[in-house]
């Protein structure tokens, strides 16, 4: 009995961890009860629950992160982050409290009906907060654009014709206005600071992006997907950062499914039916994908700024880029001679963009291997 496995839910708030356990076999699943969430408190309930290597304990994910997963590690104990969106659900069920989700968890973890994620390195995580932080800034400097206009609307202030906004000759324009109200003046001068200021931010962000690029970790991988059209600094760091390995995914058709840029299904006997993309997994990939997927309406060629990334870049990779480029132009208009909607016509050209993200990362994850 005393190397029977025992499973262990736990339900984790910030201040808080609900416990409970069901044991091996088919008995009832108990409540252990609460425990703080600190590190002391963590050691001394693995402790009491008997030898490491009988616990499996899982926990859903959420926004405490993975500080526990990687300490239960360091204890020896086999740990799973669930996917909270794959956990079974009763239907009918209203009651939702602390002891009940962890002893549901446990008993699910039991039967082998939960899912785990994917779990980042701590520099792969590190490198994910910098590329969102710069994304947040992103849509702060956008809001504070909105907010910069409206504000110049209002007053019946529009730029000379002939000036695009947000140029250089906007900018100047823009230094040039005067209020006689006082609380205009300030109203403005703060709104144009507070831009000024996101974009510094923005600045910062992408210079320190830039050194990942070139001496992180995932440098090689970074340096290799540009070689893409449509897949420059930001976007190829980003998909690495959001990614971490792509090794975790055995097949392009996996990525494809994790990116949520398959077909939905509804099939039944002998009918077949197709939907919408399934838009689960990460969102933040789904977007970097359609986004650059828009780059192959062009004619194929290499030139400009892509030419500069291939430079130096293996025949093998230039020549999967080129496949991409024909193969993926000839999609998105055949797509559109049939009638397709051009939005849909670029996720199509997105999916197939990812097998080919695919094929690059594996040649370049296997001579990191080597």
């Amino acid at each position: 009995m005393k190397d029977t496995i025992k499973y262990v839910g736990l339900d984790v708030s910030k201040e808080k961890i609900a416990v409970a356990i069901a044991e091996e076999g088919r008995g009832e699943s108990r409540y252990y009860g609460m425990i703080p969430h600190t590190p002391e408190a963590v050691r001394k309930l693995i402790k009491k629950l008997g030898e490491s290597h009988t616990l499996r304990v899982c926990y859903e994910a959420g926004p405490t992160g993975y500080p526990l997963y990687r300490q239960l590690l360091a204890l020896g104990v086999h740990c799973d982050v669930i996917a909270p969106s794959l956990i079974p659900q009763r239907p009918g069920e209203r009651i939702k409290t602390d002891r009940r989700d962890s002893i549901r968890l446990a008993q699910l973890y039991r039967a082998g009906e939960l899912t785990s994620i994917y779990v980042p390195t701590t520099e792969d995580e590190a490198l994910r907060d910098l590329i969102r932080a710069r994304e947040d800034a992103k849509e702060d400097q956008l809001r504070a654009r909105h907010r910069l206009t409206k504000f110049l609307l209002r007053n019946n202030l529009q730029s000379p014709p002939g000036i695009t906004r947000w140029t250089k000759k906007y900018r100047n324009w823009l230094d040039t206005l005067k209020f006689e109200n006082a609380a205009l003046r300030v109203v403005f001068q703060e709104y144009y600071h507070q831009l000024k200021e996101l974009e510094q931010r923005i600045l910062r962000f992408e210079e320190e992006i830039k050194l990942q690029a070139t001496e992180g970790v995932h440098a090689p991988t970074i340096q290799t997907l540009q070689g893409l059209r449509g897949v420059a600094l930001i976007t190829a760091t980003s998909l690495v950062a959001e990614i971490g390995s792509f090794k975790r995914f055995p097949t392009a058709k996996k990525f494809m499914a994790y990116v949520g840029l398959i077909p939905s299904e509804y099939s039944s006997g002998e009918k077949r039916k197709q939907g919408e993309i399934t838009k689960t997994g990460n969102r933040h990939v789904r977007r970097l994908l359609i986004e650059s997927a828009w780059s192959y309406r062009y004619q194929p060629a290499v030139k400009g700024d892509l030419k500069r990334r291939q430079n130096g870049l293996s025949p093998s990779v230039q020549a999967i880029s080129w496949k991409a480029q024909n193969r993926l132009h000839k999609r998105y208009y055949r797509l559109l001679s049939r009638g397709k909607e051009g939005g849909k016509a670029v996720t199509a050209v997105a999916r197939e963009l990812a097998g080919f993200i695919w094929a690059i990362t594996q040649e370049v994850e296997d001579n990191q291997g080597s």
